[in-house]
């Protein structure tokens, strides 16, 4: 007989708190959700109030019987989810699987998991909290109307195999806009003037010019004035400064600087932050808290004063300030701050050490900083160049962390030679580069998240899944991109050298150059893809508060308000269902979408080319299927997109295959159709998988034969049986039934149609003719044709 039954979420846990709980607990876990709705129907029952009709998860069947088998040994049954409302509502559907008294049910709480945790959270029980778990199945049965009612819309009007979810959706459409932006920009040149001076201190300095010359002729009248000018120190200001340290993390915070600092997507950020928290290294990762407990500060504040001395200790508690914070957690710290290392490999250590770090940091004093600027007159023109400088004179918490940034600066920092008010300078040099103007940054997967945290969209449990289900799903690649070589102009004005002195009367001379650079170039950067343009701008006409970022904060302000009791689940649901149900009758009468787009004309067949999505995706096409004339396909090239593409560009898709070279004495070659990029060998196509590194216009050799060799393997594999089978009519004018291997298994193959093989029937290598035409007979329902 087990005394006492605990059940957690995760199995990683177990081990942990057993051996703080010690003899007489048995600590057991839920591995997560037990119960989910259905996934072949809604699965809620919109008339009596959008009642789930849960079932238990055909994967954790055996759990809930292990379960309920260790729970009727017990004596007392305790429910330790995680402390946050997917936390509280698998304790809900834990406790009605066991029978349990929802009312009497010891429900404790821990946010990290150390022994004063633990046991603070076995003295200081409570019950579940029903508001927290009515706030989450509220969001989960709002969610399965929007997808269960909106995907068959996108399957109908725009492709087949689309599906939508409410913050997704949004999340998409932030980033359809802002690559809209960047394809509406128009970068224009200046000229950035920096000069190089040296005073009395003998130590060279650079300073720009207070306005940037918009053009080459403007950039060199002003080098011909400066050939001749004096330069004097007009002004110059010191002025003290503060750097304060940033709030320990968040999770949203956390993902940002693990993506900046470490290149972690978001996704690996949570995994590992998880994995840290279960083996009692970190607090609870899912929180939008930046709160120190006191213990946690005088914590930190120790190690502070042990390891950098008292002046370096300045103990600050910080306040939350995100839209619709969730319960009362703490920050993402450290367990014990005295730990310098912790993690069982690189990725933990890295991202344990950041956390540590960080919290650190936000115990320390501000860094004392002095700015220096120095105004230099030009004799005889009205702009000035400015100098600036920045000397750290305490460096506080800059000793432990110094947090990244998105933005890209390229304005000095460093210190300036001591200047005084009328000191005259000698100019070494001036030079005028032509920059140009950058369109807006596209989104990482970091400056989004924080994107959204802005608008209030989403919450630290969803931020994660949000990015890689609209991945998943086609519509947003996380990828980089080569830029383009530019040219540019550089004028340099400098001294003329000693040979050429006595050949011309001028101190300096101006040299003007132009040179090459790689410009527009994209690391690790969201683009969304045609299919996702196309869904967004659906969306967006058919569906236009679901598409609304102030309608989706709203709808989590409500959710939180469930939360915290203020409003009921039933109602807050009824008010969404109802506008939003009748805009999805009302797309019935929609015309279908295809994203077409008319590119021009064809110079030789005199027919239109068009761009448009296809069933295997966007795609350009000349001419339509008419009679005996055939329209002719081939795949948007890679980088291009249905909106961007030339005319010139469709044509050249069209272009011959590409000769990549010789396998076993055969010709290879790479090429784009109808239904993608592909590599030819002999009569075997192998298509190149979207998503994947390779590149038909530049696939080597080396690359293409691992793909050909694994296609002639499967090949040979493919046929399993095949039988003639008469057609119904009695004319014996038949077709063959063919029983094949597939990429997802084994399918039988029939009049142009596959249909799948049930699950727990017979083997395919066993089939007979008779078991293949009962499947054709009774399911009528091929996978495609």
């Amino acid at each position: 007989m087990t005394a006492n039954l605990v059940i957690v979420e995760s199995p990683a846990k177990s081990a942990t708190i057993k051996k703080f709980l010690g003899e007489g607990f048995e600590v057991k876990a839920s591995f997560g959700h037990v119960v989910d709705l259905p996934q072949k129907e809604m699965g809620i029952d919109i008339e009596h109030n959008f009642a789930p009709k849960y079932q238990v998860s055909p994967d954790k069947v055996r759990v809930v019987n292990e379960l309920k088998a260790l729970a009727k040994k017990a004596d007392k049954v305790w429910i330790a989810t995680d402390e946050d409302r997917e936390g509280e509502a698998i304790g809900r559907h834990v406790a009605n699987q066991l029978g349990l008294d929802i009312k009497k049910t010891s429900r404790i709480v821990f946010h990290e998991i150390t022994k004063n945790a633990i046991d603070h959270a076995i003295k200081n029980p409570r019950t579940l909290d029903m508001n927290l778990v009515d706030a989450q199945q509220a969001r989960r049965v709002l969610d399965r109307l929007v997808g269960f009612e909106l995907s068959p819309v996108l399957r109908t009007k725009v492709k087949g195999g689309l599906s939508a979810g409410r913050v997704q959706s949004v999340a998409v459409k932030l980033l359809v806009e802002r690559e809209r932006e960047i394809q509406k920009f128009e970068s224009e040149s200046f000229f950035k003037v920096i000069g190089d001076f040296v005073g009395d201190a003998k130590k060279d300095f650079k300073a720009e010019l207070s306005k940037d010359p918009t053009d080459k002729a403007e950039a060199e009248k002003f080098l011909n004035h400066a050939k001749d000018s004096a330069y004097t120190v007009e002004s110059v200001e010191v002025r003290p400064g503060k750097k304060s340290p940033s709030a320990p993390f968040t999770t949203s915070t956390l993902q940002q600087e693990a993506s900046r600092k470490l290149g972690f997507p978001v996704a690996r950020t949570m995994q590992v932050a998880q994995k840290l928290y279960e083996a009692g290294h970190i607090t609870y990762m899912r929180t939008d808290s930046v709160n120190l407990s006191d213990f946690a500060v005088k914590e930190a504040s120790d190690q502070v004063k042990k390891l950098y001395g008292n002046k370096y200790s300045n103990p600050t508690h910080y306040v939350t300030k995100s839209k619709g914070s969730q319960e009362a957690h703490e920050c993402i710290r450290p367990t014990h701050m005295e730990h310098q290392e912790a993690g069982s490999d690189p990725a933990e250590k890295k991202l344990y050490n950041l956390i540590r770090k960080r919290t650190i940091a936000s115990q320390m004093t501000p860094a004392s900083i002095e700015k220096t600027k120095a105004m230099i007159d030009i004799s005889g023109h009205k702009l000035k160049f400015i100098a600036s400088g920045e000397v750290i004179k305490f460096d506080g918490f800059l000793k432990v962390y110094f947090e990244s940034s998105d933005e890209e600066n390229e304005e000095g920092t460093g210190m300036l030679p001591l200047l005084k008010e009328g000191e005259k300078l000698d100019m070494q040099q001036i030079a005028a580069t032509q920059k140009f103007k950058n369109h807006p940054p596209r989104y990482t997967e970091a400056s989004l998240v924080k994107k959204m945290e802005e608008l209030g969209i989403g919450r630290p449990s969803t931020y994660a899944p949000t990015i890689s289900t609209v991945q998943k799903r086609g519509y947003v690649v996380n990828e980089s991109r080569e830029g383009t070589i530019r040219e540019f102009v550089e004028m340099i004005l400098a001294p003329v050298i000693a040979s050429a002195a006595k050949q011309s009367e001028d101190k300096y001379v101006i040299t003007t150059s132009t040179k090459k650079q790689n410009t527009g170039a994209e690391k690790q950067k969201l683009f969304p893809t045609d299919i996702g343009m196309l869904v967004t701008d659906f969306l967006g006409e058919h569906f236009k508060d679901i598409m609304d970022y102030n309608f989706t904060a709203k709808v989590e302000e409500d959710f939180d308000e469930i939360a915290e009791g203020k409003i009921k689940r039933a109602e807050m649901l009824k008010k969404f269902y109802g506008p939003f149900h009748k805009e999805v009758v009302a797309t019935k009468d929609a015309d279908r979408q295809s994203g077409e787009r008319s590119l021009g004309i064809d110079p030789n067949s005199g027919l239109p080319v068009i761009a448009r999505i296809g069933r295997f995706g966007p795609m350009v096409q000349i001419g339509k299927n008419e009679g005996e004339k055939k329209a002719k396909f081939a795949s948007v090239p890679p980088g291009k997109s249905i909106e961007t593409i030339t005319l010139q560009e469709a044509l050249d898709a069209f272009n011959g295959p590409r000769v990549v070279g010789k396998y076993k004495g055969e010709e290879v070659t790479a090429s784009t159709g109808k239904f993608g990029p592909y590599v030819k060998y002999g009569k075997t196509y192998v298509s190149i998988r979207k998503g994947s590194e390779l590149d038909y216009t530049t696939i080597t050799i080396e690359q293409a034969i691992p793909l050909i060799e694994a296609k002639l393997e499967v090949d040979k594999n493919k046929n399993i049986n095949s039988f003639d089978y008469p057609a119904k009519d009695g004319t014996g004018a038949g077709k063959k039934i063919e029983v094949l291997n597939g990429m997802y298994g084994p399918y039988i193959k029939y009049g142009g149609y596959n249909y799948r093989i049930p699950k727990g029937g017979k083997d395919a290598t066993d089939m007979t003719l008779e078991d293949c035409v009962q499947i054709v007979d009774k399911k009528n329902n091929p996978i495609e044709k």
